[in-house]
């Protein structure tokens, strides 16, 4: 009996000391398969592994870095506005030969600023289109439609009056609740301000400055405005055309004849070599 119980023994003892030390010491260092197999283990998400030596190195990369690049890309200014309200590339690449477009006054009438939205699509084409307070409050639906469409809007001050021959207080309230409306509205203040009449000073500018926009007036006026252009698109188009120069600042107004006479005015652009700014990527701060 004797003889058969000892080996029993023997064996369930060295059963128990395998069994011990099968267990990996905790203060000792993992190494080899090991290791990768605790590391793997650790990881809060899954893993896939190729044959390829370097794919934890290769991929990660592209999963974190690239979309926070293009962001950063996309933001990036691209032009800068001179002392005389035109626009200047400012990173090597960027085209010097482009115009900025706007229109002011509005929103006021629906066919026409549809017009002009469409036409500004068709030809892959970005504008600012500086409103009045008084007209955005009469009609909130015209704003949101600018909006929707992808359009950037600017403050043009709420009565469209010659703000540089009013008090500080006065020229705050008219800029300031253009801002708040606007953001009210949908959500976003403008970060562009044109004075009426492109008549300003220094409490005008400092008043746009304080409410976060770039001050601007312009260096291509279209004279849509005048007697001598009404009812007759031709003479916008020859306006412009006349005065044209890189990195023109393009002054319109939301008006039946310069609707008419905006295909026919890009196409012109367009055939000369010109491009169409994007609000999106000019500097705000001088």
């Amino acid at each position: 009996m004797k003889r058969i119980t000892l080996p029993i023994g023997i064996l369930l003892i060295g059963a128990m000391l395998a069994s011990c030390t099968s267990q990996p010491d905790e203060n000792l260092p993992a190494s080899g398969e090991a290791e990768a197999t605790a590391q793997l283990a650790a990881s809060p998400t899954p893993t896939t592994l190729d044959n390829n030596e370097n794919t934890t190195e290769t991929t990660q990369p592209a999963e974190t870095e690239a979309p926070v690049s293009k962001e950063e890309t996309a933001k990036a200014p691209l032009y800068r506005m001179s002392e005389a309200y035109r626009f200047v590339p400012i990173v090597e690449g960027a085209e010097s030969k482009v115009v900025l477009l706007t229109f002011d006054d509005g929103p006021k009438d629906e066919a026409v600023l549809t017009s002009i939205l469409d036409t500004l699509d068709k030809h892959k084409a970005k504008a600012i289109f500086f409103v009045n307070g008084y007209r955005i409050k009469q009609n909130p639906e015209l704003l949101k439609l600018i909006k929707k469409r992808e359009q950037t809007i600017g403050n043009h001050s709420w009565d469209h009056i010659n703000l540089k021959e009013e008090s500080k207080a006065v020229v705050e309230k008219q800029i300031g609740d253009v801002q708040s409306d606007i953001d009210a509205l949908i959500g976003q203040k403008p970060l562009f301000f044109r004075p009426p009449y492109g008549s300003g000073g220094a409490v005008v500018k400092e008043t746009a400055k304080n409410h976060g926009m770039l001050y601007m007036t312009w260096s291509n006026g279209s004279l849509d405005w005048d007697k001598t252009a009404k009812d007759k698109p031709e003479v916008v188009i020859k306006n412009v055309l006349e005065q044209l120069h890189p990195g023109a600042n393009i002054l319109m107004h939301e008006l039946q004849w310069t609707a008419d006479a905006l295909e026919e005015l890009l196409t012109a652009l367009e055939s000369k070599g010109y491009g169409f700014i994007d609000p999106a990527t000019i500097e705000l701060i001088r």
